[in-house]
């Protein structure tokens, strides 16, 4: 694990609030309005327009992209998966699926003191973001940060931006095969480095964009983007003679990732396999906790590393979609690697989140109704979670 550390500030951690309530969001025209906490204050952000309300201000959590999986989903404005904890004003980013730079822009993070009267800005106040793991629906907007980033306020970061996320695999996984099938070798993508991590990643991304960058630098007089973003992979702590194929979540505590004078962010494995490594992360604030499952079936882990916080923001997937899987290998991940709908309850009841938040929600288009199976076996506060909705995080 990369070392980024600056003033240590203790951190307070809040236990779990009383009285339970469900609340189900839904969309009226173009504007997402949800009641986050037990209906005393409401959070809402309007078709890109500036948060107007007291209860989106402060220290929160902003769904930037609740939908989930590489899927365009019809019949809903959901995004790919993205979200934002802001910690004394500064942005936090968690996974870069499709349409986070237009969110990231609708949402405005910016205190009204350093707005701008055109909003040629928005990721002024960006300070981290944290990869949960590299398939493609987590990172396909990624490098849009850098390159768009360059004219929508990147620029003016107070500190480079600091990037974390999976380092590499190690070895490609076995193919599936169903019973009774014969396995048939695919093509390995790029043999030479066919498991690369986040850091690999965005160095082929520079290269793929080489000619856009030298000309934004060289003609254009943009900023060397490598000054304004450091990337680092994160290093998990492995049992030795660890196999990923095997056990890609060894039981483990939960390890720092990133301290600074705004949050405390610690990570565990999770499992989403054969992806590895998959993370989830904490973040841990003066004002409160949230934590992130990543893409997962239930994890141990992650119960441990999500141990009384205030938000638990977990992917989600209903049973009517994995039961119409179109092939034995499509099913089969789905049901090792994601938390069906009426199980994610359980997992916040026993790690005692005070609010359960579903978001990378699968389908996209999942009804309402259906989500509401997640109330199953938890007593707390049940939020589906919508594009551009922002809950606050109260100490």
């Amino acid at each position: 694990m990369s070392e980024t550390t600056s003033a240590s500030t203790k951190l307070s951690r809040r236990s779990l609030l009383g009285k339970s309530s469900t609340i189900a969001v839904a969309a009226a025209g173009s504007a997402w309005a949800a009641s986050c906490d037990t209906g005393s204050e409401s959070a809402a952000v309007e078709d890109g327009t500036a948060p107007a309300s007291p209860g989106s201000q402060g220290d929160r959590l902003v769904l930037l992209g609740t939908g989930g999986g590489p899927i365009w989903w019809p019949g809903t404005d959901r995004r790919g998966f993205a979200a934002a904890v802001v910690a004394n004003e500064k942005v936090y980013l968690i996974d870069c699926g499709a349409g986070v730079g237009e969110r990231l822009k609708q949402a405005y993070l910016v205190p009204p003191e350093k707005q701008k009267p055109d909003r040629s800005g928005g990721l002024e106040q960006l300070r981290g973001v944290f990869l949960t793991h590299l398939h493609s629906d987590h990172t396909i907007d990624y490098f849009n940060l850098f390159l768009y980033g360059w004219f929508n306020g990147l620029r003016d970061v107070e500190s480079p931006v600091d990037v974390y996320g999976p380092g590499r695999r190690g070895e490609l996984e076995p193919v599936f095969t169903p019973p009774g099938k014969k396995a048939s070798e695919p093509p390995v993508i790029n043999p030479e480095n066919p498991t690369p991590g986040t850091v690999d990643m965005t160095e082929y991304l520079y290269q793929a964009y080489a000619l856009d960058v030298n000309d934004r630098m060289r003609d254009g007089g943009q900023p060397n983007l490598r000054d304004l973003v450091h990337v680092h992979d994160i290093d998990p702590p492995l049992p030795q003679g660890f196999d990923p194929n095997e056990t890609p979540a060894p039981s483990m505590d939960p390890f720092l990732v990133h301290e600074d004078e705004n949050v405390r962010v610690t990570a565990t494995l999770v499992d989403h396999r054969p992806m590895f490594p998959a993370f989830g992360f904490r973040f841990d604030t003066p004002s409160g906790s949230v934590v992130f499952s990543g893409d997962t079936c239930r994890s141990e882990n992650l119960i441990e590393l999500a141990r009384d916080c205030d938000l638990l923001v977990h992917e989600v997937i209903s049973w009517d979609y994995i039961n119409r899987a179109s092939s034995p290998a499509g099913r089969n991940h789905l049901l090792q690697s994601h938390t069906p709908v009426d199980q994610v309850g359980r997992v916040a009841a026993d790690c005692g989140a005070r609010t359960l938040v579903l978001a990378h929600i699968v389908p996209g288009n999942c009804p309402d109704e259906k989500l509401l199976a997640a109330q199953e076996g938890y007593t707390g506060e049940l939020v589906i979670g919508r594009d551009l909705m922002q809950i606050p995080l109260r100490g």
